[in-house]
């Protein structure tokens, strides 16, 4: 398993545990973290291997996970659960995101300087073989995947049309929703 999806030492027991309860319910584990603080919070993104998924499904991994965690109780301290959707500016935690996004504004950060930085902003350009290529002012870079510590899509309008026309196409958004919106400047207002 990738550190991406899984940094640290416990983040990886808890994924071993979790991720074939998920994939038998049809889901891929996008990330998780066990968050610290007073109440430690358990984060899971999960979503379908073909993208996307709706609360009710967050919720039924929810109460899938929750029982297996029960029984395996691999957490000695009390903690929130926490299921949702990676979002649109989803972290990129598999070798196959950057193919999905090819196209997509990213930061990517990597553990170790590399030709003396560790962020790169850009254009997602593909993979090849193991290397995640983006696309920088200086030129294309490819960046072996072990190389990076974090990388997330940048919201931008071109993001947010592709995911809305997708939700669209999947039958999973309806714009009669949703209730007519005045902007400022529309035409009402003149």
């Amino acid at each position: 398993m990738s550190d991406m999806i899984a940094k640290a030492a416990m983040d990886r027991k808890l994924a071993d545990i979790i991720t074939p309860v998920i994939e038998d319910m049809g889901f891929e584990l996008v990330r998780l973290r066990l968050m610290g603080g007073n109440t430690k919070t358990l984060q899971i993104m999960a979503e379908r291997p073909d993208g996307g998924i709706e609360v009710d499904e967050c919720a039924q991994i929810s109460n899938a996970v929750s029982a297996v965690l029960d029984v395996e109780d691999p957490l000695a301290d009390s903690y929130t659960l926490e299921v949702g959707s990676p979002g649109i500016d989803r972290p990129l935690t598999r070798l196959k995101d950057f193919v999905t996004f090819e196209g997509y504004d990213a930061k990517l950060e990597t553990s170790d300087l590399i030709d003396g930085r560790k962020r790169f902003r850009g254009v997602l350009a593909g993979v090849e073989g193991e290397d995640v290529l983006i696309n920088i002012d200086e030129g294309t870079v490819g960046l072996q995947f072990e190389w990076l510590a974090d990388a997330k899509l940048m919201l931008t309008d071109d993001l947010i049309k592709e995911m809305l026309r997708q939700r669209k196409s999947a039958g999973t958004l309806n714009e009669d929703d949703f209730d007519e919106i005045e902007t400022e400047g529309s035409e009402e207002d003149k």
